[in-house]
């Protein structure tokens, strides 16, 4: 990855703790992108003992997933633990040593790029668009799939490089600087669930179109969800007035039927952990050594 394009995570972690308290009111993609994960678990008949929502925010999709999988044990992990707080506030850091608490919920403030759980501790990993916040994609699915159980799901969202193509196109034409982050093209992502040891993925995409009234909500919202640019190759100080009106001006000729388009490219998919090659007997070998 080109050094200007990868994440501060510092600065990510703080862009997050500050939109904590304002991320479910903006968070309008994330909630719709959940609700669509979640159909597709119709689909697919398994019952996990411990779910991992890895890169939770604040809860709703383990929320969703404990109505869903009422008898399951559900880690939520979040690499800001403001967003952990929002998602149970009402419970307060000390009780959770309190030997009579007891939950099926428990709450873990780390990266999902560096997972603090054993190997094979996970029936189920969920991810909803926290993906395209790491930095080395390879070493987090390699993660994964060593904490999956054999035969795990591996379910997950994330956003694909058309991804605010309009706001990448309007800061294109003021200056050189990184303003929108990079994401990883969809079959990139499929080779490299191959290439960690997953078999069977499935990967789809869909455009979501959001609407504005103008440039200014585009980047509050961003704000709002803690989604603004923290690649090492921003602009370090503000934008300079005559730069950013530029910018607005080149948006401004993508506005149609009186709004702004900001356009997300949401990649699916999912798969499996394979049990292991080494412990698989072929059926001649199982006749020879009397197994059949």
């Amino acid at each position: 990855m080109n050094s200007e394009h990868v994440l501060d995570k510092r600065q990510l972690r703080r862009a997050f703790e500050r939109a904590a308290v304002s991320y479910d009111q903006a968070a309008v993609l994330q909630r719709e992108v959940s609700d669509r994960m979640l159909a597709r678990l119709d689909f697919i008949k398994y019952s996990p003992d411990i779910i991992l929502d890895a890169g939770s925010g604040t809860g709703y999709g383990s929320r969703q997933l404990a109505v869903r999988y009422p008898h399951s044990k559900l880690l939520a992990m979040d690499i800001a633990w403001g967003m952990l707080a929002q998602a149970r506030p009402e419970i307060s850091w000390w009780k959770h040593w309190l030997p009579t608490y007891k939950t099926q919920s428990h709450y873990v403030c780390a990266d999902i790029e560096q997972f603090p759980l054993s190997d094979a501790s996970v029936g189920m990993v969920w991810s909803n668009l926290a993906l395209q916040w790491c930095n080395d994609l390879n070493h987090t699915f390699s993660e994964i799939n060593r904490i999956l159980c054999t035969e795990g799901l591996f379910m997950f969202s994330t956003f694909g490089p058309d991804t605010l193509k309009e706001l990448r196109q309007a800061f294109k034409q003021t200056d050189d600087f990184s303003h929108v982050n990079q994401f990883v093209d969809m079959h990139d992502i499929g080779d490299l669930l191959v290439h960690n040891g997953f078999s069977t993925p499935v990967m789809d995409m869909e455009y979501i179109t959001l609407t504005y009234d103008d440039v200014t909500s585009v980047m509050r919202d961003l704000k709002a969800i803690g989604a603004h640019n923290v690649t090492q190759g921003r602009r370090r100080g503000l934008t300079g007035k005559t730069a950013w009106q530029k910018a607005i001006s080149q948006y401004e000729t993508l506005r149609q039927d009186g709004k702004l388009p900001a356009t997300f490219e949401v990649v699916y998919g999912h798969a499996w952990k394979p049990p292991s090659r080494k412990n698989v007997l072929t059926p001649e070998t199982r006749r020879q050594i009397g197994l059949e």
